[in-house]
């Protein structure tokens, strides 16, 4: 794998680490491969600059029997969210992009945009007390939702959009939901949304160019993360990890997004598709202060300001099929979610660890204080939610300082 040649390989006890905990990371996930609660994932575990675990178990396609790689092709869902945030932040150092500014002016069609509120009872369109920020769009607090979130009419309007679909472009998707009303005043509560993918278009309008020509220019060249596409050419998809066809805890069907082909929508928000050694250079890059083998991505300054909390405690919206999305002591960046403090957070780690995952089943997390990152990629999207926790727990379990 590429990642070989750029990262060097440790001891774990020269990085600080137990050596029989840190293997023991890969046996439990290997029983959960052997019991058939896994297909198979890739995991990567670095410090300092070295990796410390790097491993492929399982079944990269159950249906075929296909071993895993650690060149696997995993739909990263929602990890797409940094990356896209991250562009964004280049054009912010640029000048070209204010995140005080309003959405509107870049995108011109949220001038307009409604608020949703109840008024004696009824329902009543109105115009926001203050309009959504850039700022707003990147910590999710722009008063809009995710149809999977829930049933609320908001939502409900978000379903029938269609919003799902991938065959608008990335400026149709935005006049679409600029047409929908808030569901939230702008600023005022947190709730994991569809801003990401208006990022996505609003990185279009100001640079001119796609949001995948603009990523492949200026994060995954200058990184060379040559595996993560919006989509994956035919002679690159015997590479893609794929789910078991049935949930092993619901016996429910198993549909992940198709990626084999491309759409005209590159969502900002879940479209990516990559491996452990491309994302390790993003994530090597953020702990660098955004510098990778000579490449500067972003200054350090802004990498603090991005992975800093920017919810101030502000409310959070209890979804009906998530819960509270941050748990308690958690706050938001922007394009991260942030731990603010050790303890409060049932997880360990370091305040300022930030991170996030993918509904796929993906997960990262950066600790800054350790200097440290850790990467699990699998494609068991039912699972994600024992999974996510329980690496990062084994991942803390071994580390002896």
């Amino acid at each position: 794998m590429t990642m070989n040649t750029l990262f060097e390989t440790a001891q774990p006890s020269h990085l600080g680490f137990c050596p029989q905990r840190t293997q023991h990371i890969q046996t439990v996930l290997e029983a959960a491969v052997a019991r058939k609660h896994l297909p198979g994932a890739v995991m990567l575990v670095a410090r300092r600059g070295e990796v410390v675990l790097s491993s492929a178990i399982g079944l990269q396609d159950p249906q075929t029997g296909q071993a895993m790689a650690l060149d696997s092709l995993f739909r990263i869902y929602s990890m797409t969210k940094p990356i896209v945030s991250v562009a964004l932040m280049m054009l912010v150092e640029r000048g070209q992009v204010l995140l005080g500014a309003p959405v509107a002016r870049y995108l011109p069609e949220f001038a307009g945009v409604q608020l949703a509120s109840h008024i004696g009872g009824h329902a009543a369109l109105d115009k926001p007390r203050t309009p959504p920020t850039v700022q707003d769009l990147l910590r999710h607090t722009a008063g809009l939702t995710y149809e999977i979130l829930g049933t609320e009419p908001i939502q409900r309007l978000y379903a029938e959009a269609d919003l799902w679909t991938r065959q608008k472009t990335n400026r149709e998707f935005s006049r679409v939901l600029a047409s929908l009303p808030l569901m939230f005043e702008p600023g005022t509560s947190f709730e994991y949304s569809r801003a990401t993918d208006l990022l996505g278009s609003l990185i279009e309008v100001v640079a001119g160019q796609t949001l995948g020509a603009f990523l492949r220019e200026n994060i995954l060249d200058p990184l060379g993360m040559v595996d993560t596409h919006f989509d994956v050419k035919p002679e690159q998809q015997h590479r893609i990890a794929e789910p078991f066809a049935l949930c092993p805890d619901s016996d429910a069907a198993v549909e992940l997004i198709d990626i084999r082909k491309p759409y005209p929508m590159e969502s900002g928000g879940v479209g990516l598709v990559s491996t452990v050694g491309d994302y390790a250079r993003f994530l090597q890059c953020l702990l660098n202060g955004g510098e990778w083998q000579g490449q500067r991505i972003l200054m350090p300054n802004t990498v603090r300001n991005m992975t800093a909390d920017h919810l101030g405690g502000m409310d959070q919206h209890f979804t009906q099929r998530s819960g509270y999305m941050l748990a308690r002591g958690v706050g938001f960046g922007l394009g991260f979610s942030v731990k603010l403090q050790e303890g409060l957070d049932p997880l360990p780690g370091s305040a300022g660890l930030y991170g996030w995952g993918g509904i796929g089943g993906t997960t990262f997390f950066v600790d800054p204080v350790k200097d440290l990152f850790a990467i699990l990629l699998t494609q068991a999207p039912n699972q994600r939610e024992h999974y996510r926790p329980l690496f990062r727990n084994l991942v803390y379990a071994a580390l002896l300082d």
